[in-house]
Order: structure tokens, then C-alpha cells, then sequence
């Protein structure tokens, strides 16, 4: 009796947590086709065509005289360009002349986004690697960038990275693969030509609410037969697979490298790729793998921090201690798509029959969170081994800046309270960002001389 209750308010809860994800997509996409539609019926006169005319006398060269700062989407995130005249970053990009918001795979693993992001500064053509790409069965080459967007990157020409959610791993894998030289015919990359990281809410360590959505503790790499992340697989498969234009104009998930497009697969394609038989889902080529505490580990084990860089983060929580118990801080200020996560996330344990994912690990650190994160996760790289760190309550306390240290600060917020809608963080958006840039413009920079400001 006590398994059949279990049971059915399991699948409560997925209906639940299915369709409140379903409706806020909705919402989003709805939104950004409506913005389109009105754009097109007004011809973008008045209000929108006086905004255009100051974001384009806004617009100036990236020659290499002021650094730029490249924002970098998260998990079902998007760059400029996507989902009509939405931002992933709420506007953000707007408080500096000299920002890149690029679109990479939503999610695409990170290794592939690192891959992505470095032809789309670079420009040519993304080769994910020979070895990568027949390990994880899809092709080896992808999207063509005929002009780089920052062609003249190199360590004379640093960049800043901020990166949200999974967007800061991403920045960190991709560092390291400047270290390595990993890109076939750019032999002098280094890991100078990051001048500076900064996460916000960032995926450093992982996350147990991979658990909670679907993946195996035991491994961290299957998915469980009944879950939300297999929802989410099969409406890939099949988004994908219709290959409708104009919907993946306005949103992509990233796997045209596989080739899941029904003109490819065919039937016969599509019925593997449900089953699990091939593409990403089977190969362990996605996202959610990553964001596991096993995978963090394993993406951890190959990352430095390096001496010459310049690292923040912000790590948000909406979680309070009640009498000893880590509940969430707040009914009204958590979004609705992470209520429900931040409760149960206070309430993970590991289980007792599997081994725990790292020497040292506590379920009682890992109560804190933002409904998508854990906050012990997002203040510096922490597994497999610790990597320099210092906490601090106000930006100023960190300045002068030393390089080669995490820089961290905690944030009453949840996991999106800095994206995609701006008016929910109101006069702590501008606080946050203005801070970000400022920091990157003022604080940051490598020769003894001022730092030429925008």
C-alpha cells in the first residue's frame, strides 16, 4: 500500500512539474511569435523603430581596443537572434557597446558548446573533433561562420566571459581547450585568451535536481523508463525530427550535428532514436549528463584555474534554515517552474546503496538552492579537488583583483531571477549587471597601464 501511494503521487508530481515546464515554453515562444507578428504589422514605427535607431548608433567595431564581453546562455537558453526580439539576458547586453550574446546548442553537451562557441569568436567552421564525433556518433563538422564575430582573438586580444547556469562550465571547458591546443589548425592558443570568467549561477559542480528530473544516481548518465527529462527526450526527438524551418528558426536544441531531421533518419531513424538506439539521448552527448554530480566530476577532473585569469561568481539561493530545517525562503519569490524544485532539492538524500559521488560528500551541504542549482555547487570549483577561493559580502572587498582565485558572493535569488525577465529582479538587475561590467571594464585587465574604457 505504502509503494502504490508512493507511486501515485510520483505521478502526480511529473504531471505537475510536466506541465507547468510545458506551459511556461509556451508562454516564452508565444511571446516572442507575438512580438514578431506586432514588429511586422507596425512596420516597427514609433516606440520600437526610435529604440532600434539608439541600439544601432550604439553599434561599434570589435577591433580589439576594448575587450568584449560574451554572455553565455544556460541549459534551453538561446543567443541573439532566437526566439524573435527576446533576450536571454534580459537586456543586459545593452549596458555595454562592446557585447556578443552568441546562440549555442540549449542542450548540446559541453563539450560541443565549447566547441561552438569557439568558431562563432573565431569564425570558419565547427569541427567538434574526429574522435569526439564518431565516439558519439554524429558528424564531425557543423555550423559555418563565414566572419567571425571576434576573428582577432587571441592572448593580445582577451576576452571577458560571463556565463549563467551551464553557460559558466562551458566558459571553463572551453579555457582548457585553449590550453590544450585542441583546435585543429590554431597551434598557438593558450589559456591568456580568457582575460576573465564570471558565473552567474553557475553549474561548477553539478546539481541534485538531475535526480529529481530523471537521471540515475547510480551513474549519472541513464535516465529513469518514467521521468520528466524522458518527456523531454521524446519531444526532441520529435521537434527534431519534423525539422519544421521556421520553428527552429525561432528555437533550436542544438542536434543538427546529429542528424535527426526525418529526411536522414526516415522511419526507421525515428523508431532508434525513440527507442534509445542512437543520437545524443543514446550516447550520453547532451546536457544533463554533465550537470549530474558524477559528470561534474569527471568534466572537473581535466579543468584548471588559471593563474592569469580573473574569476566571479555569484552563487543564488532561495533556501532558509526554520528551527534546523532547509525549507524555501519565500512563497512568492520563486517562480513557479522552480518552486516545486527548490522544496525537493532541500530534501535530497543520497542513496543509501549507492556509493557516494565524492570523497566527502554531506547531503546536508548540498540543502541550499535556487530551484535548479545547489548553492555549494555554484561558489568555485569544488570536486574533485578545491580550487583557490575567497568569499566576500561586497564587490569592493575584492579590489584590487588578484588573478587565479574564485571570487565569490551569495545572492537572494532563484535559478532565472536574472533572465529573461527583467522586471522580476527590478532595481537588483541593474545592481547586479551594472556590477558585472563595471568590473570587466575597471577592475580587470593584465598590463600595468589604465585599461582603455568603452
Amino acid at each position: 500500500m505504502g509503494r502504490l501511494s508512493i507511486g501515485i503521487l510520483g505521478m502526480i508530481e511529473l504531471y505537475v512539474s510536466s506541465m507547468v515546464h510545458l506551459l511556461y515554453g509556451f508562454y516564452i515562444f508565444s511571446t516572442a511569435v507575438a512580438w514578431d507578428m506586432s514588429q511586422g504589422i507596425t512596420g516597427r514605427f514609433r516606440l520600437s523603430n526610435s529604440n532600434n535607431e539608439r541600439e544601432s548608433n550604439r553599434t561599434v567595431p570589435l577591433d580589439g581596443s576594448v575587450p568584449p564581453i560574451v554572455l553565455v546562455h544556460g541549459i534551453f537558453g538561446f543567443g541573439k537572434g532566437r526566439l524573435g526580439g527576446l533576450s536571454y539576458f534580459a537586456g543586459a547586453e545593452k549596458k555595454d557597446d562592446h557585447v556578443l550574446v552568441p546562440d549555442l546548442g540549449s542542450l548540446t553537451s559541453i563539450y560541443d558548446r565549447a566547441r561552438e562557441l569557439f568558431y562563432y569568436l573565431k569564425g570558419g567552421r565547427v569541427d567538434y573533433g574526429e574522435e569526439h564525433s564518431r565516439a558519439c556518433g554524429h558528424s564531425r563538422f557543423g555550423r559555418v561562420y563565414d566572419q567571425g564575430h571576434y576573428p582577432i582573438w587571441d592572448d593580445q586580444h582577451p576576452i571577458h566571459f560571463v556565463g549563467h547556469s551551464a553557460g559558466a562550465q562551458v566558459i571553463r571547458v572551453l579555457q582548457q581547450m585553449l590550453a590544450d591546443k585542441a583546435f585543429e589548425g590554431y597551434e598557438n592558443t593558450n589559456e591568456d585568451w580568457v582575460l576573465s570568467v564570471t558565473s552567474l549561477s553557475g553549474a561548477l559542480n553539478g546539481t541534485t535536481r538531475t535526480y529529481f528530473d530523471g537521471m540515475q544516481p547510480e551513474d549519472g548518465r541513464t535516465m529513469k523508463p518514467i521521468s520528466l527529462l524522458q518527456l523531454c527526450r521524446i519531444g526532441v526527438i520529435v521537434y527534431d525530427w519534423l525539422n519544421i524551418s521556421w520553428l527552429k528558426n525561432y528555437y533550436n536544441f542544438g542536434f543538427d550535428h546529429f542528424e535527426m531531421e526525418w529526411r536522414k533518419a526516415g522511419l526507421s531513424g525515428l523508431a532508434d532514436l525513440l527507442l534509445g538506439n542512437s543520437g545524443p539521448f543514446a550516447s550520453g552527448d547532451w546536457i544533463l549528463p554533465d550537470l549530474t554530480l558524477q559528470g561534474s566530476l569527471n568534466l572537473n577532473s581535466n579543468l584548471r584555474t588559471f593563474p592569469n585569469t580573473f574569476y566571479f561568481s555569484y552563487a543564488t539561493k532561495r533556501t532558509r534554515k526554520f528551527f534546523g530545517v532547509t525549507l524555501p525562503s519565500s512563497l512568492l519569490g520563486i517562480h513557479p517552474l522552480l518552486f516545486i524544485r527548490v522544496l525537493q532539492m532541500t530534501q535530497w538524500r543520497h542513496p543509501s546503496d549507492v556509493p557516494l559521488p565524492y570523497k566527502g560528500y554531506r547531503d546536508e551541504d548540498w540543502e541550499d538552492n535556487d530551484g535548479a542549482l545547489n548553492t555549494i555547487s555554484m561558489t568555485h570549483p569544488r570536486i574533485p579537488v578545491e580550487h583557490p577561493s575567497h568569499f566576500i559580502d561586497n564587490d569592493s572587498e575584492c579590489h584590487p583583483l588578484q588573478p587565479g582565485i574564485w571570487y565569490y558572493k551569495i545572492v537572494e535569488a532563484d535559478h532565472i531571477f536574472f533572465v529573461i525577465n527583467r522586471d522580476r529582479a527590478g532595481v537588483q538587475f541593474d545592481v547586479l549587471y551594472d556590477s558585472i561590467f563595471q568590473r570587466c571594464r575597471k577592475h580587470v585587465f593584465r598590463t600595468t597601464s589604465p585599461p582603455t574604457l568603452p
